[in-house]
């Protein structure tokens, strides 16, 4: 663990006012971490689809199709967070949705990469979302690391295909990526649709309910992207997780938490895959995560025990 003096150290590049460019800004991680910069004294400005001011942000224009970028949006830009991405369950899984999800995390990511060439003003850093799915949907009991090699599914080349195209950044200027599991938020991501039967007491597991489901608070979260874009000791990949646990046990937590009942079958595998096809996997499969290397760096989660991060998201407003 580092010590205070470390810290305060490593955070001074954000001390003085940096501008941030973030992709995806409009999403559930970007709105938060927007908003904690701003809060900060910092410049955020968004790449979207659409120009204007929203939230108080400014966003500028970009286009995957046609492969333009406002180049006014990457004047001065200290930092970029690629947050960019489609919905990875919010289709079933075509062989063109994998491609979607595929494009809209490289693709931008080279266009960004180029645009910024092109400018000859580099930023000093490139903060991106990455995936646990990099290691696939599998089950094991061994809790993976940084090290641990890719997978071979439709998951892992996901991710993987992803962090190819940030990693050529790394030539140019410092890369860190934050390989995140389940995100847990009061307004968005997964919690809402998790607690949702839970609420109307038809909680249950699915599958096995033995398949792990790493977690993370959404402000643990938007701290390790604070930490990354600041402390110039950081690079590679770190796994931004506050825990672990069974699909079983995060169910029956969430019963708990709501004062629900939690008595209902194991929704069954077949059923699963029936509805949702190959993504059914990254539900029914799932890894214990290793987070000791953000931790080591002086950066790890504060919410750790997950009944007490259920009950600081679930709480009556």
């Amino acid at each position: 663990m580092s010590t205070g003096a470390e810290l305060i150290g490593a955070c001074c590049c954000l001390a003085i006012m940096a501008i941030v460019l973030i992709t995806g800004g409009s999403g559930l991680i970007g709105r938060r971490l927007s908003r904690s910069l701003v809060q900060g004294g910092h410049a955020v400005r968004w790449l979207s689809r659409y120009a204007g001011e929203r939230e108080g942000i400014r966003a500028f224009a970009w286009d995957l199709r046609s492969g333009t970028i406002d180049r006014d949006a990457l004047e001065g830009v200290d930092h970029v967070v690629h947050l960019a991405g489609a919905g990875i369950a919010d289709r079933r899984w075509t062989a063109a949705r994998i491609r979607e999800l595929i494009d809209s995390r490289s693709t931008s990511a080279r266009l960004l990469l180029t645009g910024f060439i092109s400018t000859g003003q580099l930023p000093r850093t490139m903060v991106s979302a990455a995936g646990i799915g990099y290691y696939g949907a599998i089950t094991s009991d061994g809790p993976l690391t940084e090290e641990a090699p890719p997978g071979k599914d439709t998951i892992a080349r996901i991710s993987l295909e992803w962090e190819r195209s940030v990693d050529e950044w790394s030539s140019h200027c410092r890369v860190v990526k934050l390989r995140t599991p389940v995100v847990l938020a009061r307004e968005g991501g997964a919690l809402p649709k998790l607690a949702l039967p839970v609420r109307l007491g038809l909680g249950a597991a699915l599958g096995s309910g033995r398949q792990w489901m790493p977690w993370v608070h959404i402000d643990d979260l938007v701290d390790a992207y604070t930490a990354a874009i600041a402390d110039e000791r950081m690079r590679g990949a770190y796994h931004a997780v506050g825990g672990n646990a069974t699909n079983a046990e995060l169910m029956r937590t969430l019963a708990r938490v709501l004062h629900r009942p939690f008595f209902l079958p194991n929704v069954p595998a077949p059923l699963l895959r029936l509805a949702l096809g190959r993504m059914a996997d990254v539900l029914l499969e799932g890894a214990p995560i290793d987070g000791s290397r953000l931790v080591a760096a002086g950066h790890g989660p504060r919410r750790t025990v997950l009944e007490d991060a259920l009950y600081d998201l679930l709480r009556p407003s």
